[in-house]
Parts: C-alpha cells; structure tokens; sequence
C-alpha cells in the first residue's frame, strides 16, 4: 500500500507552472484535492520538514512530500523520508516526461530513469529503481530538438496545454486513491491502458 509520494520539481515561484514541475504539481493537487494537511491537522496546508528539506503534507495514511531542492537534488529529500528497505515498496515518484505526449502520464516499477535528473538522483540516493513512478508527458506534438530540451522543459505550459494538464491532474490523484486504497497493479492496468 503507498504511503509516501514524492512530487519532483523545482521549488520557488518562478519555477511554478512549468513542464518541470509536471510532478510537483500533480502532487500538490491530489493533497489539495483529498484536502491533507500540516501535521495532520483539520486544515489542508503544507509543513516544511527540516531534516528532508521538503514541504509535508499528510492524512492519516499518506504524505505528499515535496522537496525544497532542485529537481537534480531531489534523492536528498527522498532518502531522508524512507527509512527502511521494505518502505520502498509504499514510494511513488512522480515526474515531468519529454518522451511521454502532453496529456498522457504512464505508471511504471523499476524502469531506469531514462535520463531524467530528479528520478535519477532518487534512484542513487536509495540504491534503486524499484519503486513506483507516475511519469507525466508533456511534450507537444513534435519533441523541441535535443538543443532546446532544457529551455523547454522549464518553460511554463501555455494556457492551452495547462487546460490538458489539469485533466491529466485529476486522472492521477484517481490512481493514486486506487494505489492506497487497493492496489498499484489495479491502478496500472486501469490507467496504463486507458492512452
């Protein structure tokens, strides 16, 4: 049963909003929207955690961590909230994917990083890739040649593709409540086939 999710992405205001930030801000959505809170407590909010450097928020079975690094730093946060090896099965990781389309998101267990910098540093961080990943597709119809990747992907999504985003959004926290609630294959074979 997930117990931990790990929204990656860049922290500070001018990194809202941008394709980077694709996991951060599922993240932040499905606490927002099963309205977790700060220490557990009747208001939804967020905590900053000193010891992961991660903002915290959390019902009575869950918590949503997002880490206050950036993206590239993101296994500092992660291996500081699991303690132990058998946790490792309750991690979902949730991040931005330029080779995934805009509109599509993709639920996976020990897959490699496939290049990217946040899920590659938690994977060294923890000495694994055997955890969950939901990765989030945000690349257009045609991928940005490989020059213009990073301008790209901390670029922020135009109206219009933010439009797309936020139905992926919803689709996720439904797999997440599947994931806590019964289980990741269900939740695979449910939204893995749905694209």
């Amino acid at each position: 049963m997930i117990r931990l999710i790990l929204g990656l992405g860049n922290p500070g205001k001018e990194y809202e909003n941008t394709r980077h930030n694709a996991g951060r801000m599922a993240a932040e959505y499905f606490a927002k929207s099963r309205e977790f809170s700060a220490k557990g407590g009747p208001a939804f909010g967020w905590e900053h955690d000193k010891k992961s450097n991660a903002l915290i928020s959390k019902n009575s079975r869950v918590i949503v961590a997002l880490p206050e690094t950036f993206m590239n730093k993101s296994g500092s946060a992660a291996v500081k909230l699991i303690k132990l090896k058998k946790e490792l099965k309750d991690l979902v990781v949730i991040h931005d994917d330029i080779d995934l389309p805009l509109g599509r998101f993709k639920i996976s267990y020990g897959k490699s990083s496939g290049g990217h910098k946040g899920a590659e540093s938690v994977m060294r961080a923890l000495k694994t890739k055997n955890f969950v990943r939901i990765r989030i597709g945000v690349s257009p119809k045609r991928k940005p040649p490989q020059k213009e990747v990073i301008k790209f992907i901390v670029g922020k999504f135009k109206p219009s593709e933010l439009e797309i985003f936020k139905k992926v959004e919803r689709k996720i926290a439904n797999a997440l409540e599947i994931m806590i609630t019964d289980s990741v294959d269900r939740a695979m074979s449910e939204f893995n086939r749905e694209h």
